[in-house]
């Protein structure tokens, strides 16, 4: 029975067959390549065909080619304050030993002597995006009674009673102001 090798190609997948079994000898990659497919669920991912910017260190080491790289491109989605769209720059640092066939059980191994680091950076971006992603550290969303999105200043601003059957407390407030309109009111009421 013959073993049927599949072969490894894509854009992430590296050569190392010239520094199998020779520790200590290295080789870099630098590579622009589209993602495959969207990568990510919640509200920001990296769309498919987004530029994915690889740079890769290979080492031969004694239990296998210890990897080592970066990788950077741009997240899209919505702001899950106040639901504005949002592109964002995610770069990310990435190490992992890929194993010789048949040796030592790693999470990596070398196929066919080539690295596929596909799967390593796929999962290093996804578990990088943020859970709840904001278009600014201090978006403040948007209006609860409205919906429409708040401004700094309009959130910062005193808002008008939902039920106006509470309105007429507003005038028993210790400002200045409010004393102030309330003794006009009854001074017009009075003349």
């Amino acid at each position: 029975m013959t073993v049927v090798r599949k072969r490894v190609s894509g854009p992430f997948v590296f050569p190392a067959r010239d520094i199998v079994h020779r520790s200590g000898e290295m080789r870099e990659f630098d590579v622009d390549a589209p993602a495959a497919e969207r990568w990510g669920e919640g509200l920001v991912a990296v769309e498919q065909g987004e530029p994915i910017h690889l740079d890769v260190r290979l080492e031969s080491v004694h239990e296998g080619i210890l990897v080592t790289g970066e990788a950077e491109t741009i997240y899209r989605g919505i702001c899950g304050r106040c639901l504005t769209d949002i592109a964002q720059p995610v770069e990310v640092e990435f190490q992992e030993l890929f194993g010789y066939p048949g040796e030592e059980a790693t999470d990596f191994e070398l196929q066919d002597d080539h690295v596929d680091t596909g799967p390593l950076v796929r999962d290093t971006i996804v578990l990088s995006l943020p859970f709840q992603p904001v278009c600014q550290p201090d978006c403040p969303g948007l209006d609860p009674n409205t919906g429409e999105r708040l401004t700094s200043e309009a959130a910062q601003e005193p808002r008008e009673p939902v039920d106006p059957r509470w309105a007429s407390l507003k005038t028993f407030t210790n400002d200045d102001d409010a004393v102030a309109t309330r003794h006009d009111a009854e001074t017009k009421e009075e003349s």
